[in-house]
């Protein structure tokens, strides 16, 4: 069968990116190395945290303004819940990059968002302990994305709109071809028009050539039990920028415990190769040593906890663009462990660059050659 658009990779990106060509009407072939929700790349984890207020560049309001309807529409197709709203606690010195920058998305964006100090902050929310100059930002449009199920429901409805979809079958390479592109696995070769490479942490391989230096960092996300007070409705997601570096949490939802993992921090690594899938007890030590500090009531031995990866680029900003040699290639990677909230927006968007080459949505801040200089 010849199709219309192969997608590599059917993790949160790619799986949004099938699903929203295969809404458009055309013959799509999806290609996943793994099964489909694995546990073995950046989609995974159990939660998400969604927020507005985006501290990292106020270029990703609009996008997660979108995200948050295209997962509404989702949810409302799929007959899922996937999106619980819960207030986004952001913390730390006055002038640091935390603070600064979700000041500066909301100014620029005119966003809701109510500034607290450290002693507001304890007296909103008591589990918390806070150096006395603190500042921090509470803002209500953000929440909490149970991310298997995200991925599953991507999944489901791009085959409920006719799309081809392959657990299992992962791809040995593909060529620019005359006409379209070629992509090889063990079962066979195929051929189409157009080629969407949302490859993860593998994309350190795949997207060698189109100038971006890519490397892996392996993450742990840890879970505590804490105490009643840690339960969603209590107690808020939240970032919290340390001397000892930036840490979040999600609160607890059933007996699952409350989630909490260091942002970065780890060696990066060249391959997800190199990454070792076992988690060490020991590992929790900079995460019990921040709970000690700031969350001394959810300071225990961690129930369980999960390693993933994040993909980074030298700015920590995506990666969304047409191949620089390969104009039918569409490619989205490095989304250096704060992505996935984007999913469904990054689907829209390389949907569009493999069907009319361009898109109403902004992304030079994510174009590819912006390290060629």
């Amino acid at each position: 069968m010849q199709y219309d658009v192969i997608v590599l990779g059917l993790g949160g990106m790619g799986s949004a990116a099938a699903a929203t060509l295969a809404r458009r009407g055309l013959r799509v072939l999806g290609l996943e190395q793994f099964g489909f929700a694995h546990h073995r790349g950046s989609s995974h984890g159990r939660t998400r945290i969604i927020r507005t207020a985006y501290y990292e560049h106020p270029a990703y309001v609009p996008l997660v303004k979108r995200a948050f309807t295209l997962w509404a529409e989702l949810e409302e197709r799929t007959g899922t819940e996937l999106l619980t709203p819960c207030a986004c606690l952001t913390v730390g010195e006055p002038d640091g990059e935390l603070i600064a920058g979700v000041r500066r998305a909301v100014a620029e964006h005119a966003l809701l968002a109510e500034t607290l100090t450290a002693a507001e902050v304890e007296a909103r929310f008591p589990q918390f302990r806070i150096p006395a100059h603190f500042t921090a930002v509470l803002e209500q449009s953000a929440g909490i994305l149970a991310v298997e199920e995200c991925v599953q429901a991507q999944i489901d409805d791009a085959l409920a709109h006719g799309a081809d979809l392959r657990a299992e079958e992962p791809a040995l390479g593909y060529e620019a071809v005359t006409g379209g592109v070629e992509v090889t696995t063990e079962q066979g070769t195929y051929f189409a028009e157009k080629l969407v490479v949302t490859a993860g942490a593998w994309a350190t391989d795949w997207l060698m050539n189109i100038g971006v230096p890519l490397t892996v960092m392996r993450q742990v996300q840890w879970w505590f039990a804490g105490g009643t007070e840690f339960a969603r409705g209590l107690f808020p997601v939240f970032l919290l920028d340390t001397p000892a570096g930036a840490f979040y949490g999600m609160p607890s939802a059933g007996d699952e415990g409350m989630k909490c993992a260091r942002h970065y921090g780890a060696p990066e690594l060249v391959s997800p190769d190199a990454v070792s899938w076992t988690v060490d007890p020991g590992e929790a030590a900079d995460v019990r040593a921040f709970l000690s500090r700031h969350l001394p009531a959810a300071d225990g031995p961690p129930v369980t906890a999960e390693v993933c990866m994040y993909t980074l680029t030298p700015d920590r900003h995506f990666v969304i663009d047409r191949h620089p040699q390969f104009p039918q290639v569409a490619v989205a990677c490095g989304f250096s462990g704060h992505g996935f909230k984007f999913a469904p927006s990054v689907g829209e968007i390389l949907a569009d660059l493999v069907t009319i080459g361009r898109t109403h949505h902004a992304i030079d801040l994510f174009r590819a050659g912006r390290f060629s200089s």
